[in-house]
């Protein structure tokens, strides 16, 4: 049996420009995860350990937001424009 698996096919010039370890990234990606878990979350309800899965990557997106506003003001702002 074949699994299917979320295989993201990223070229070689996306890798060298975005750091996987830089905020900006993180929280792109947990934005990602996020708009994923919610559009599940409305065909399954009463599913709880999706719902806590969804806080526990809002809590993560928010402490990188305000950590970003903190340090650097002016990356902050660009990522919240996009």
């Amino acid at each position: 049996m074949v699994k299917n698996y979320f295989i993201p096919i990223i070229s070689e010039e996306k890798k060298k420009e975005e750091n996987p370890r830089s905020v900006e990234f993180q929280v792109v990606n947990f934005t990602n995860k996020i708009r994923r878990l919610t559009s599940h979350l409305e065909l399954h309800r009463k599913d709880y350990l999706s719902q806590r899965g969804l806080r526990k990557i809002l809590g993560k997106r928010q402490r990188l937001l305000s950590y970003l506003s903190k340090k650097n003001g002016i990356r902050y702002k660009k990522l919240i424009k996009q």
